[in-house]
């Protein structure tokens, strides 16, 4: 708000106006307090004119403050009537969650990506507020196609698009996979920086509710053990737990062949050359360190030290020769300070292969040895209930079940037949628990810092 003043023939008066934007857009004022005149503020105030336009625009100051706590504490009522009925079949109630999920969408420009597969294809259907509302229902509200189909009717913005152009799209969609990861990967740069030097790389399944195998759907080893057929994924992750991209295949292939053909995509596709691969000793082939070992690429991975060779393991599960990671000095695991319980431990060696120069690191912790000690120790509790009752099951082929502690003897000198004696195989036992907190992994990097090395590793299990 401001002063103005306006002139006749006997007097000057002074207004507080106050500008405002009206619904078209335009600017302009009107006359808030009329304030009185020159004569009667100067005999008013005892002052000249100098002095009424100083308080006048003190005056125009106090009512703007006025004016904005009113605005703010402003009570909005909205009349409903009780007795008129909504009209039928008229949505009433409209969800905007998933506007926010909108915004990363065009930021990663996945519009002009359907308008790339448009220009390919010829369909009549938006392929663009197809996908976005697959996305958004597939994040808010999981669920099949057409469940997805009826959730975004609730959008703000309804579909246009009817459901079996839902389906129609799904193949068209899946064709241009590849092109979709590869421009939402480039894209993902526009919203921050990739930590992409690092690439873990996992594989996992899920299963169809269908009773004999169709397509790549085939029997295989699912994560849940169920007897339906499964498909697998196998998926690039960067450093900060982001998707890089995926790949499906069947469900009884092995997933050490499914790293060479994604990761050919990652290099010629996305144009990602140079990075570190990490992933579990599940898909760590002799074959996919050598693939990663060319180029400006590396690995890390994890090694199991049960498949190690006979001189290996036992340089492994030697309790000697361990420093800390902090701060390299040599520790006496058999004998640690309270200080070291929570701390980590490493020693290393070099470890030749057929086809590689590699670096073998073995760690110790502690804390995570007292946490297997205690789950074996409840395991061979229930071995032993199992050996007192006698009651096994046939077939066990859980390699974590407790019946692994249960020996079997059948032997009688007379060559009789014999009965069958469960015992507890304290042999078993006893070698189980060398492997206490032990952990290991493999690398080209012969040069770089074990903190990082392990790191990394470290890393892996976390975005898991």
């Amino acid at each position: 708000m401001r002063v103005t003043t306006t002139k006749s023939k006997n007097a000057e008066s002074f207004y507080i106006t106050h500008s405002y934007t009206k619904n078209n857009g335009t600017t302009t004022s009107r006359i808030y307090k009329k304030l009185g005149t020159l004569a009667e503020l100067s005999k008013l105030l005892n002052t000249d004119r100098d002095g009424v336009m100083l308080w006048a625009r003190e005056q125009a100051r106090i009512e703007t403050e006025k004016y904005k706590n009113e605005r703010d504490c402003k009570t909005v009522l909205i009349p409903f009537h009780a007795d008129r009925p909504l009209d039928y079949g008229k949505e009433v109630f409209h969800e905007g969650g998933y506007l926010f999920l909108q915004s990363i969408y065009y930021q990663l420009r996945l519009d002009r990506i359907c308008r790339k597969i448009r220009d390919k294809n010829s369909f009549e259907y938006d392929i663009n507020a197809i996908l976005s509302d697959l996305v958004y229902t597939r994040i808010l509200e999981p669920s099949s196609k057409r469940s997805s189909y009826k959730a975004a009717k609730k959008f703000l913005e309804a579909p246009s698009y009817e459901l079996h152009d839902v389906y129609r799209a799904l193949s068209v969609l899946a064709d241009n996979c590849d092109l979709i990861q590869s421009e939402v990967y480039k894209n993902s740069n526009f919203i921050l920086k990739r930590n992409d030097n690092i690439l873990y790389y996992d594989c996992t399944n899920y299963y169809f509710e269908i009773g004999q195998e169709c397509g790549d759907r085939k029997y295989g080893k699912g994560k849940e053990h169920r007897p339906n057929p499964i498909i697998q994924m196998g998926l690039f992750i960067d450093g900060d737990g982001i998707p890089l991209a995926f790949s499906l295949f069947p469900g009884n292939q092995n997933e050490q062949t499914s790293l060479k053909p994604l990761e050919q995509k990652v290099l010629q596709d996305f144009g990602h050359q140079k990075f570190i691969y990490c992933s579990d000793a599940g898909l760590a082939s002799e074959g996919n360190r050598v693939f990663n070992h060319m180029g400006e690429r590396a690995f890390i991975v994890t090694q199991s030290i049960k498949t190690l060779k006979k001189e290996e393991k036992e340089w492994a599960l030697n309790q000697s020769g361990f420093r800390r990671v902090s701060d390299n000095k040599p520790v006496d695991i058999e004998n640690l300070s309270d200080e070291d319980k929570n701390g980590l431990f490493y020693k290393e060696e070099p470890y030749t292969t057929a086809k590689l120069h590699q670096r073998l690191i073995v760690t110790y912790s502690p804390k995570y040895a007292a946490y297997q000690k205690s789950i074996r120790e409840a395991q061979v509790e229930r071995a032993s209930r199992m050996v007192d009752s006698g009651k096994f099951k046939k077939e066990r082929r859980n390699p974590n079940d407790p019946a692994r502690f249960v020996g079997k003897m059948a032997v009688t000198s007379e060559g009789e037949k014999a009965s069958i004696r469960y015992y507890l195989d304290e042999d078993k036992i006893e070698e189980e628990a060398r492997y206490d907190g032990m952990y290991a992994v493999c690398t080209d990097l012969l040069d770089d810092p074990v903190g990082d090395i392990l790191k990394v590793s470290e890393g892996r299990w976390q975005i898991e």
